[in-house]
């Protein structure tokens, strides 16, 4: 059977239409969805993304991800390495006095840290990429120099930078931290110090005799550790005890305050050059992984700073000054907390510049400086007796 001229076989149109659905669906496995999303949108998602190094990979995505990826304006900077200078040898000269000793204590102890902060956040000129160089990206110099890392991006508003641990090096049962706001050099500051309870490790036990016997013992220990609590709580009647003078506690006091107030206008001082080279900066937070100190900067704080120079404390130095102080310290020679932490000789310090007045709302101040168990110790600290101290500029 023959067909007529022009016309086609019903064979052909199948095929015709099968290979018109195959290009179709090659088209569109080939087409990049991504391309159908607007960029407002786009930059929603890279602002939820936030963390540089997931940044920086996206950037190398297309032109595209690239050029709407450097427009965020919530950015988070994780420094997961550092590389410490040689040691520097701080004790060479021998020191005389009280205040001689506390000093060589806390420099002693925070001079080599700060300057592995300071390679962390400065920007040598050895760092700089010169003109024959090729281009350094985000995964190389991330972990030492936040501030090359983020000249990519022109918009932010919002930074966080994270530490990978404090700078002070305490021993396991000490509980320190503090919270500092700076402008142009220090407005506030909240220092929670106190020594932490050791919960007992639990053994396995053989037998249901062996428990009893255990159970028995547990309670008898426990009650004596009650009664002994409840009876140092009814001695404790708000005043800081004698022994606080005598024992050495006033002195670890002293220097867990310096030592915070160090590092937090060490961390001011070593943020110029981030600060400068972001004039949309409306936030700024530089923390550290063990949650043992905060700087935070508000929009006016940014703005402080950037109108009126900050006054270093020496040439050598590399912090800002810190002016002459007033404060006000809280004391507790025994602090239970609702979560079973046990606090000894709890001290809770509010710092502010001596030609500043008070805040109004002091509790919510030290309240919120601080996350769980450590806000609740610090609401309770703050209904204690109240001493006042001042220090003079250093």
């Amino acid at each position: 059977m023959y067909l007529e001229e022009g016309l086609i076989h019903p064979e052909q149109c199948l095929d015709e239409q099968r290979r018109q659905q195959e290009g179709q669906e090659e088209e569109e496995e080939e087409f990049d969805h991504f391309e159908r999303l607007p960029d407002s949108l786009l930059l929603t998602i890279f602002n939820k993304i936030a963390e540089i190094k997931a940044l920086g990979k996206c950037c190398a995505v297309s032109k595209r991800f690239n050029s709407v990826a450097s427009q965020v304006d919530n950015v988070v900077v994780r420094v997961d390495c550092v590389l410490s200078g040689e040691d520097t040898n701080c004790s060479s000269k021998a020191s005389k006095g009280l205040v001689s000793s506390l000093v060589k204590l806390v420099y002693g102890s925070l001079l080599r840290p700060f300057q592995v902060l300071q390679q962390m956040l400065s920007f040598s000129a050895g760092g700089k990429k010169s003109s024959g160089s090729r281009p350094v990206s985000a995964t190389e110099v991330s972990h030492h120099s936040p501030g090359e890392v983020l000249r990519n991006f022109k918009e932010i508003q919002t930074l966080r930078i994270e530490l990978p641990g404090g700078e002070l090096g305490l021993e396991e049962d000490i509980v320190l931290k503090w919270k500092a706001e700076f402008g142009s050099t220090v407005q506030s500051c909240v220092m929670l110090g106190a020594y932490r309870e050791k919960v007992a490790d639990v053994k396995p036990l053989e037998s249901k005799e062996a428990a009893e016997e255990v159970k028995v013992g547990d309670c008898d220990q426990h009650e004596g550790e009650r009664e002994q609590q409840q009876q140092q709580q009814q001695d404790d009647n708000g005043s800081i005890p004698e022994t606080f003078y005598t024992d050495g506690s006033l002195k670890s006091r002293v220097v867990w305050t310096i030592s915070s107030l160090i590092a937090a206008s060490a961390r001011h001082f070593l943020l110029q050059q981030i600060i400068a080279e972001h004039p949309t900066l409306e936030r700024l937070l530089l923390t550290d992984a063990d949650g043992q100190g905060t700087l935070c900067m508000s929009k006016e704080q940014l703005c402080e700073f950037r109108d009126s120079p900050i006054a270093a404390a020496s040439v050598s130095s590399n912090r800002t000054q810190v002016p002459a102080l007033n404060m006000k310290l809280w004391y507790a020679p025994l602090l239970p907390l609702p979560d079973g932490t046990l606090l000894r000789g709890a001290t809770l310090v509010a710092i502010r510049p001596s030609d500043t007045p008070a805040p109004k709302d002091l509790q919510s101040l030290v309240a919120g400086a601080f996350q769980e168990p450590y806000a609740s110790a610090a609401s309770l600290l703050v209904k204690r007796r109240t001493y006042l101290l001042e220090m003079n500029a250093f």
